[in-house]
C-alpha cells in the first residue's frame, strides 16, 4: 500500500510545531510591501508583518507559489511511490489553488488538489484530520472523503475593524468604505462557497462578541464541537474575550488563539478577527 503525504500553504494558520509532526508540507506564499518581498512565515513573522503594515506608504501585493514550485515538492514528496493529497486556501480568495493544480500535471506523482473553501484555522481543520488520517494509513479516497465532510461541518466569520484594507483589495467600493467609516461599521462575512461574503455588521466589540456566540451555538446545536480557532491581527485581548466567552457559553475550552498570516492581514488590515469551529 502506497503511503499518503498531505501538502498545504502558509496561510493555514496552524502552528509549525503541529504539522511538523503530522508530517504536513508547507508551500509559503510570498509578500511584497514598500518594495521587498517576504517569504511568509520564514522571512517575516506575523507580529513583525503587523508593524510593516501599519506603516506601509504602498499597497502590499501577495502572490502564490509558482506551478514549477508545487511541481519539484510533488516530486519529491512522491519519490518513494507515496500519493500526495494537496490541500489549499480557497480558490476564491486566491490563485494557489490553480498553481498547485498546474504544479500537479506537470508531476511525476499521483496528485490530489483540494480546494478548502476557506483559509486559517479552518483550512486547517481539514489539513490536520487529512495529516492524521494518513499516518493511520487511511488511503487517498478514504481521507478526501473525510475532509469533505469536515468542510460541511465548518464555519468561519470574520470581522475587519477597519475598511480601508478591503478597499484597497478591491473587495468592497469606495462609497461602501467611506459610509462605513463615517458609522463607525464593523462589518462581519462569512466564506460562503469559499467567498468572501457579507453577512452582518457591527458598531461595538460587545455586540460582536454576542453575534458570534450566537452564530456558533445555532450552528453547534446538537452536534458536538470538535475544534475551535481564533485568528486575529494585532488584536489579542479581544481575541481572548471571544475566547472566555465561548467557554463561559459552551463549556467547550480547546480554544486555539493565533496571530493570523501576513497573507490574511494584508487583506483585512490590522484589528481583524476571525473565529472558527467544526463540529459534527
Amino acid at each position: 500500500m502506497s503511503k499518503v503525504k498531505i501538502v498545504t500553504d502558509s496561510t493555514v494558520d496552524v502552528p509549525k510545531e503541529e504539522l511538523d509532526a503530522l508530517g504536513v508540507e508547507v508551500v509559503p506564499l510570498t509578500i511584497t510591501i514598500d518594495g521587498k518581498s517576504y517569504v511568509d512565515g520564514v522571512d517575516v513573522s506575523a507580529k513583525e508583518y503587523i508593524t510593516l503594515l501599519k506603516e506601509a506608504k504602498d499597497i502590499p501585493r501577495t502572490s502564490q507559489p509558482a506551478a514549477g514550485v508545487f511541481a519539484e515538492i510533488y516530486d519529491r514528496l512522491g519519490a518513494d511511490g507515496s500519493e500526495i493529497i494537496s490541500i489549499h486556501i480557497s480558490n476564491g480568495m486566491s490563485g494557489t489553488f490553480n498553481s498547485a493544480q498546474s504544479g500537479a500535471e506537470i508531476s511525476k506523482s499521483k496528485v490530489t488538489v483540494v480546494d478548502s473553501k476557506f483559509i486559517s484555522f479552518a483550512l486547517g481543520f481539514q489539513v490536520v484530520e487529512a495529516a492524521k488520517m494518513a499516518k493511520e494509513g487511511k488511503t487517498v479516497e478514504e481521507i478526501i472523503s473525510r475532509i469533505n465532510q469536515v468542510r460541511e461541518n465548518s464555519s468561519l466569520y470574520l470581522m475587519v475593524d477597519t475598511l480601508e484594507y478591503l478597499l484597497k483589495g478591491g473587495r468592497i467600493g469606495r462609497g461602501k468604505a467611506l459610509v462605513g467609516s463615517l458609522l463607525k461599521i464593523k462589518p462581519i462575512a462569512s466564506l460562503a462557497d469559499g467567498v468572501y461574503t457579507p453577512v452582518s455588521k457591527v458598531r461595538t466589540y460587545p455586540q460582536l462578541i454576542k453575534y458570534f456566540i450566537k452564530q456558533l451555538q445555532d450552528e453547534t446545536a446538537n452536534k458536538t464541537i470538535k475544534s475551535v480557532g481564533i485568528a486575529h491581527a494585532d488584536t489579542l485581548e479581544l481575541a481572548t474575550k471571544i475566547k472566555e466567552a465561548i467557554i463561559a457559553e459552551t463549556q467547550f475550552n480547546d480554544i486555539r488563539i493565533v496571530d493570523t498570516t501576513p497573507i490574511i492581514s494584508t487583506h483585512t488590515g490590522p484589528g481583524a478577527i476571525a473565529l472558527m469551529y467544526f463540529a459534527e
